[in-house]
């Protein structure tokens, strides 16, 4: 069952798709909904802050449809940045694959709205034949976009003209502090065959040991590669259903609350 299915939605989905929840044409989105769930939307592929995808429809060949929402500006982007880079929580969060619940407020702080507000803010086309906008090829996209988009809320930025690698780069920028001078230095001779070291203790005992402050460009944070949690790669929990899905539900939160709190102290604190 894909996201946009699921009774309980996470908020961010939910703002995503209400503009064309409340469309009132319901046969066509029941159509756009079958399109979307039955595999219909062959791909979709960012170009920039464009979203581009192909929809099988009832001819032979795909029909391409195109989706944009009006970037930020640069100006924008700094403020917004700036924002952001406030809080590590935002960035703790959205790289658990979290919304945070306030990340509105940021925009909004900085005049600026990050969900449309209208279906007028969406600009999207559709090669098919249909005059109606959104046709349901449009409509599979906009379904398809908010179960990926539940996975990765940075998809919302890269519409807005930012990449999930460029907001990154941004916040570690912002963040980052320069390496302290007093770091061990590798002093290499000109000799290939000499390589001296100043200040570095080759003690066993503290070889795991780093006392220094572990500055955001030696390390790039990022979610779990793959779409199992570990959860699922462990396989089903040998108890009765019913408390499996209990027992479940408590990991599930418990991994979420644990990796946050790892990312914000590595990230650094509010």
């Amino acid at each position: 069952m894909t996201n946009y299915q699921l009774e309980t939605r996470q908020w961010w989905v939910e703002r995503w798709l209400e503009l064309l929840d409340s469309y009132r044409f319901k046969k066509r989105l029941e159509r756009a909904r079958n399109y979307a769930r039955e595999g219909n939307v062959l791909r979709l592929e960012f170009i920039d802050s464009e979203l581009n995808a192909l929809v099988q429809g009832s001819e032979v060949e795909p029909y391409h449809v195109s989706l944009r929402l009006d970037p930020f500006n640069d100006e924008d982007w700094n403020f917004i940045i700036e924002t952001l880079s406030e809080k590590a929580i935002y960035s703790a969060q959205l790289l658990s694959g979290q919304m945070p619940a306030s990340i509105e407020q940021v925009f909004i702080k900085n005049g600026l709205n990050l969900f449309p507000y209208t279906l007028g803010d969406i600009h999207s086309h559709c090669s098919c034949p249909d005059q109606a906008n959104p046709c349901k090829h449009i409509g599979a996209v906009y379904y398809q976009l908010a179960d990926r988009f539940s996975e990765d809320p940075f998809i919302i930025f890269q519409l807005r003209g930012r990449s999930r690698d460029q907001i990154l780069a941004a916040l570690r920028s912002q963040r980052g502090a320069p390496i302290p001078s007093s770091l061990p230095i590798a002093v290499v001779e000109q000799s290939p065959k000499t390589v001296e070291t100043q200040d570095i203790q080759a003690e066993t005992a503290n070889f795991w040991v780093y006392d220094y402050p572990l500055d955001s460009d030696l390390c790039e944070i990022v979610p779990p590669s793959g779409t199992k949690s570990i959860l699922e790669l462990l396989g089903p929990i040998p108890l009765p259903y019913e408390s499996a899905q209990e027992v479940k539900q408590s990991l599930i939160q418990l991994y979420s609350q644990v990796s946050q709190e790892a990312l914000t102290q590595a990230l650094g604190t509010d």
